[in-house]
């Protein structure tokens, strides 16, 4: 299907930060990130289908990324600093792919560039069909666990499962067959090579620091964060520390 129009948030002025929100939130889960405004224009979308954009029959990585440049068309903007985390940086490297002409500097957080092997892609088909029978509240109780590191705070948690929760179970279910289809991307990174950012949380069980490593010895000059003391989310559980480095890193492209 075509482009979808996505909800998009836009605070402050200068260089472009466009950052994609993980898998099954909106773009408020870089509420925490509001700050950077002050030094950029940051760009919070929702991607198809969450928070208050309209979803559709499927949402590959390669339809999000194609929804994000027709935003970015749309809000005038020709190159960007492209982040996202989890599945965001799956979009934000299917984006890469599909015109890299766009991105001026890539920071990619708590992702992978690795396509799901086999087990992987029956395991998200199971859990799509289940969240279209029974909605989303198994994959919140399954899923919540694994995003956080065991000392976060209670408040934090909480609010990191309302926001789960809220989200509709049809967007769900297409973004789970979404990633399962994606590719491998370490053709698009090593072909990059332009400035690239990685950030993981020290305590990541979903894609842990290893993957971050391989990602960063793709790109020559790649800069790697790990951010002690977090898990999938250190944007939520550590913000000062992430917004410490993508400032910087905005700054630096």
């Amino acid at each position: 299907m075509g482009s979808v129009p996505l909800n998009v948030t836009v605070e402050g002025a200068g260089t472009p930060l466009v950052l994609l929100h993980a898998f099954p939130f909106s773009h408020t889960l870089f509420d925490d990130q509001r700050p950077l405004a002050a030094g950029c224009l940051l760009v919070r979308p929702d991607l198809r289908g969450f928070g208050r954009s309209p979803g559709g029959n499927s949402a590959t990585m390669e339809e999000m990324a194609e929804d994000v440049l027709h935003a970015l068309d749309q809000l005038k903007l020709d190159r960007v600093v492209l982040g996202g985390v989890s599945m965001g940086g799956y979009v934000a490297l299917a984006l890469l792919r599909l015109d890299p002409s766009r991105v001026r500097g890539l920071a990619l957080m708590d992702t992978q560039a690795l396509a799901d092997d086999s087990a992987a892609r029956a395991g998200r088909e199971v859990n799509a069909s289940r969240v279209e029978r029974e909605g989303t509240a198994f994959l919140v109780d399954t899923l919540l666990p694994r995003l956080l590191s065991p000392d976060c705070p209670s408040d934090i948690r909480a609010e990191v499962e309302r926001r789960m929760r809220a989200e509709a179970p049809s967007a769900v279910a297409a973004a789970l067959r979404g990633m399962a289809v994606r590719e491998d991307s370490r053709d698009v990174l090593h072909r990059y090579g332009g400035p690239l950012l990685v950030v993981v949380g020290d305590q990541d069980v979903v894609t842990p620091p290893a993957r971050a490593q391989q990602m960063a010895e793709l790109v020559p000059g790649a800069a790697l964060v790990q951010v002690p003391g977090t898990g999938h989310l250190p944007n939520v559980e550590r913000p000062a520390a992430v917004n410490e480095a993508l400032a910087s890193f905005v700054g630096r492209c």
